[in-house]
């Protein structure tokens, strides 16, 4: 159940929740406290994909395994896309999404985190859509997807904190948040 504040997840285990809320916390007086490296560290492991995480975040984003990494995160990301059925009057929603790919992967490229975090929000957006139907649209869409699988839901929630808050903060924190969608997506 979301409650308060965007940022509250009141349905998932305690220790999630703790991790989750001090990536982005739910009280009105911290909501723009910025999260720290350690913070995002935290929840890629608890998104089970923090071993890939903590390498990529050492790695330069001009390093050629980077590179491979974000050619991996594209090709799966447009997988998903393709295989994604939808009906009929949706599929131009999929062929925009196909074509927003490209322009994150420069803004990752160009080190633009601020603008490629707000770019890979609209696209998380897009892709819940496509994933959850006119159900990613309902007030209770993170509650929803908790229920499917806790880290899934967190997922499709830090998905909406990306949204929800405005993040001014360190490039190297801006970098790490959206490596970890980064990372979700290539090895969902």
């Amino acid at each position: 159940m979301l409650a308060g504040h965007p940022g509250s997840i009141t349905c998932v285990d305690s220790t999630y929740r703790v991790i989750a809320e001090s990536l982005f916390p739910s009280h009105e007086m911290d909501a723009n406290k910025a999260p720290t490296l350690a913070a995002v560290e935290n929840f890629a492991d608890i998104l089970g994909i923090g071993g890939e995480f903590k390498h990529l975040l050492q790695e330069n984003d001009a390093g050629s395994e980077f590179r491979r990494f974000l050619a991996h995160f594209q090709n799966n990301l447009a997988l998903l896309i393709s295989k994604t059925w939808v009906e009929k009057s949706d599929e131009d929603k999929k062929e925009r999404l196909r074509r927003k790919l490209p322009g994150l992967i420069k803004l990752i490229e160009k080190g633009d985190y601020e603008d490629a975090l707000l770019e890979f929000g609209l696209i998380l957006d897009d892709l819940a859509f496509l994933f959850f139907g006119s159900q990613s649209l309902n007030a209770d869409f993170t509650e929803y997807a908790l229920r499917i699988d806790t880290q899934i839901g967190l997922f499709w929630w830090y998905g909406s904190q990306l949204r929800a808050r405005n993040l001014k903060i360190d490039s190297a924190v801006l970098r790490a948040l959206l490596l970890i969608g980064i990372c979700y997506l290539t090895s969902f």
